[in-house]
């Protein structure tokens, strides 16, 4: 079935309203079609609004009739195992199902507003195989420095970036790398997301005080090789991540920080001494996923990009050292070619389909190493990684603008965003 046909079935159903169980099948069924990450259920004062997010942006699909929530509520809550009678705290539950050949989780969360329970549901897809660095868009010196930095039998490798940003597929991309027989890899998460049989996982349970840094010292005495902590929300999560580093273990962890330079600096915030991360990080991974163009995308004229444009892409390009990276981008730019989004039925209309990923990957080198130590800023320990050939964001943007896989447009989103 395509996604017009359950769209029109759905907007039937729910003006008869008379089969609940279709309409929650429904609300699922289109969400796969149209690709979404989330499906949002939002009551509201007079009317209740499904949105679907797709490609990073939330999308409004359908509204209908207050009294149809409780309904559709009370079903979601039976299917994800929650308690129908009780909707005053945030509840969350799981949902497995099968949907076009596709074996699906659904992360489901309740929360109480003033209107009624609001429903969020993540979609994981579990049939998805985890992406190799080569179809993350991992490429050039980037992928050198990961690959260098997960072969080393100790460290800590960090990637940090917003929620949503893909920061957890990047580390199991890494682990599928690490993983091997003579190997034990151990991981804890909030939540397990995607469950994998070759790895031993454990998911956080705040309300008994299995937290990131409790169930770190117990990993510690499970022999492990290799460890994969969710997230480093805390000094006492870092102080025994970096411990465990330096007694002969790889750990792997994500962290929110809005460029590579600004986690070293947020590490020492917290008061950890300086000199240990020289000492213990491997490397430190920035990433954001950016809409992907149709294509329909169009061509942009050189008027149309605009001198200001051309001269911030020749000044980021120039900041680096790097030959190789300059050499690349010079050749394209004595004649370059963007290109813009256009409009479909493929893609919505909107230009966009699917997305992008962009990464910088922050190496320790010795100036680096001297610039930490002397507690500089991440501004100055950002330059001076470019210097030495760290490909920044806007630079991985650029080069991927070059190739047309994304817009100018959208490289600046990311690009501002981290400067401002």
């Amino acid at each position: 079935m395509e996604y017009k046909e359950v769209v029109e079935a759905l907007k039937d159903l729910t003006y008869k309203w008379d089969d609940i169980q279709k309409i929650c099948d429904y609300v699922i069924l289109w969400a796969v079609l149209w690709g979404s990450s989330d499906i949002h259920i939002e009551p509201l004062s007079s009317f209740v609004r499904l949105r679907y997010r797709v490609d990073g942006e939330l999308r409004e699909i359908l509204e209908y009739q207050n009294f149809l929530h409780q309904w559709l509520v009370a079903r979601f809550k039976i299917l994800s195992d929650l308690k129908i009678d009780e909707s005053r705290v945030p509840q969350d539950g799981r949902i497995s199902n099968t949907i076009e050949w596709k074996s699906l989780d659904l992360r489901v969360s309740t929360l109480p507003t003033v209107h009624g329970e609001k429903i969020v549901m993540r979609i994981v897809d579990k049939t998805k195989k985890i992406p190799t660095l080569d179809q993350l868009w991992i490429v050039w010196q980037n992928k050198d420095i990961i690959m260098k930095a997960i072969a080393m039998p100790n460290g800590v490798i960090l990637t940090s970036g917003p929620t949503g940003s893909g920061k957890s597929t990047t580390l199991y991309s890494a682990m599928t790398l690490l993983n091997k027989p003579g190997v034990n890899l151990m991981t804890l998460e909030d939540p397990v997301e995607n469950q994998i049989d070759w790895l031993n996982q454990s998911q956080v349970k705040p309300d008994i005080w299995y937290t990131f840094a409790y169930w770190l010292r117990t990993a510690l005495r499970q022999d492990p090789d290799i460890i994969m902590v969710g997230e480093m929300r805390d000094k006492e999560t870092v102080d025994i991540a970096i411990e465990a580093s330096l007694t002969w273990h790889l750990v792997l962890s994500t962290i929110h920080t809005n460029s590579a330079a600004e986690t070293i600096t947020r590490i020492i915030n917290m008061d950890v001494q300086p000199f240990l991360i020289p000492a213990s990080v491997n490397a430190i991974i920035a990433q954001r996923l950016i809409k992907r163009l149709c294509s329909c995308k169009q061509k942009i004229s050189m008027s149309e990009i605009g001198s200001a444009t051309l001269a911030n892409i020749k000044n980021a390009i120039n900041l680096t050292d790097k030959q190789e990276l300059k050499n690349r981008v010079w050749d394209k730019l004595k004649a370059p070619v963007f290109y813009k989004p256009g409009k479909c039925e493929k893609c919505d209309n909107t230009g966009y389909k699917w997305r992008v990923w962009l990464y910088e990957v922050l190496e320790i080198t010795a100036w680096v190493k001297e610039m930490v130590l002397k507690w500089n800023s991440a501004y100055d320990i950002n330059k001076q990684a470019i210097l030495d050939g760290m490909v920044s964001l806007e630079q991985d943007g650029i080069m991927k603008a070059l190739n047309w896989e994304t817009s100018l447009e959208e490289v600046y989103k990311v690009a501002k965003s981290q400067k401002g």
